[in-house]
């Protein structure tokens, strides 16, 4: 089961509704979303939840890029709401990696373009996964992609939540113990 929400501070504090996702295909589209329900480009947090499995954040600010946290990338895969988050840029990776690992059938750990230990390729054979031992991790969409947190834990810090306690929040409690932290608690579990 998954809950979404979007999270717009005002001058009379933070504003919740609820969000469909479905049409949204792209970080961009989401973050263009976001931009229309904040007034004078003020904060915007997207809030996505598959409950007991992973949570995830972006922060739109106006027009600068959205940033992005994400508690569990490979679960986070499973899902289309993840692969809307887990950008190329996110995991690390260039678009045209796709297109050359395409071709190549014998690449090992050291030839791999990974950075900060994420390989490309597939958890099927493919490629990445020729050099490297089976993670037991099924399922992800076509995609290998580190287990865990991935992204932008710092994106609430100048909110007053530190990068270790978002860290530190497990998915069945994340959005309710971040809506409270922001003071919103109420608004949030009003559309939930």
């Amino acid at each position: 089961m998954y809950f979404t929400a979007l999270l717009a501070r005002t001058d009379d504090g933070w504003e919740a509704s609820d969000t469909e996702l479905d049409d949204v295909e792209s970080l961009d589209e989401l973050a263009e979303l976001a931009r229309e329900s904040a007034p004078d480009d003020e904060t915007v947090l997207v809030c996505i939840e598959q409950e007991g499995a992973w949570f995830g954040l972006v922060r739109v600010d106006g027009e600068d890029d959205p940033r992005v946290y994400v508690s569990d990338a490979a679960r986070a895969m499973r899902s289309a709401y993840g692969e809307i988050l887990l950008t190329d840029e996110l995991l690390g990776r260039r678009p045209e990696d796709d297109d050359v690992l395409d071709g190549l059938t014998g690449l090992d750990d050291d030839a791999g373009d990974g950075v900060d230990g994420v390989d490309e390729g597939d958890d099927d054979g493919g490629p990445a996964a020729a050099g490297r031992e089976d993670d037991g991790d099924e399922g992800t969409g076509g995609q290998d992609v580190p287990r865990g947190p991935l992204g932008d834990p710092g994106l609430l810090t100048d909110l007053g939540i530190d990068a270790a306690v978002v860290r530190g929040l497990t998915p069945d409690d994340a959005l309710s113990e971040i809506a409270d932290a922001l003071g919103c608690a109420d608004v949030l579990e009003a559309v939930r």
